[in-house]
């Protein structure tokens, strides 16, 4: 699952393929939207919650609301069922998908940040990323970027900045999965790339901040 963007985003995979998906674009409505999604998975599959054998959610980069969202839902199932929680970046996710979709060579993939900022990260192929996320504004890293295609909705959002914007704009869970059983597979023969804990990625500050100096009224 992944609420790190728009998208919330579900899907069930049996180790070999996608089996069901949802997903819908709704920026304000994760919490609402998240649980009715993994239902339908779960009734596409004719399966019940108490098979899945392993949670993987996206940590972002995005939002600190919307975020939330997926990843205590994600730690509550894997409590529920005593099974592994495992993060996997939002952004890698989405150069899987763009992977899958056939572009080729080094690309960029970016999200909406908001403040007229993206989320950002390099990629030599779907699978390998170069560096870690950033945020930053698109005019600022456009002069890095310059000659390779951006996946993603912050590519949509910035023309100028972001010539060669490519598809999709936004991750899906089932890309996710399937990247997530690659990793967990290769893991599991001490080959390949750990996943990541289950930790949200902000890269910034949330907009909500303790106010300094404020006085604490209590009675006497």
């Amino acid at each position: 699952m992944d609420t790190a963007t728009p998208a919330v985003t579900v899907a069930l995979h049996d180790g070999t393929s996608v089996i069901a998906s949802s997903g819908q674009v709704d920026a304000r409505r994760h919490g609402e939207l998240l649980l009715p999604a993994v239902d339908r998975v779960l009734a596409e599959a004719g399966t019940k919650l108490d098979a899945v054998t392993d949670v993987v959610v996206g940590v972002g980069p995005g939002p600190y609301t919307g975020l939330r969202v997926g990843l205590v839902t994600a730690a509550t199932f894997g409590s529920a069922l005593s099974v592994p929680v495992h993060g996997l970046c939002t952004l890698d996710g989405l150069a899987y998908a763009a992977g899958q979709e056939g572009l080729d060579g080094p690309f960029a993939v970016a999200t909406d940040a908001r403040r007229k900022e993206v989320y950002w990260a390099r990629y030599e192929d779907g699978r390998t990323r170069v560096g870690e996320p950033a945020v930053d504004r698109p005019a600022d890293i456009a002069e890095a970027l310059a000659g390779l295609p951006v996946v993603g909705a912050g590519a949509v959002l910035y023309p100028d900045a972001f010539p060669d914007a490519r598809g999709p704009e936004h991750v899906a869970a089932g890309a996710l999965a399937a990247l997530a059983a690659e990793r967990l597979a290769a893991e599991r023969l001490a080959a390949g790339r750990e996943l990541l804990p289950p930790q949200p990625l902000y890269l910034r500050r949330p907009d909500a901040q303790v106010p300094k100096n404020y006085k604490v009224v209590t009675p006497k």
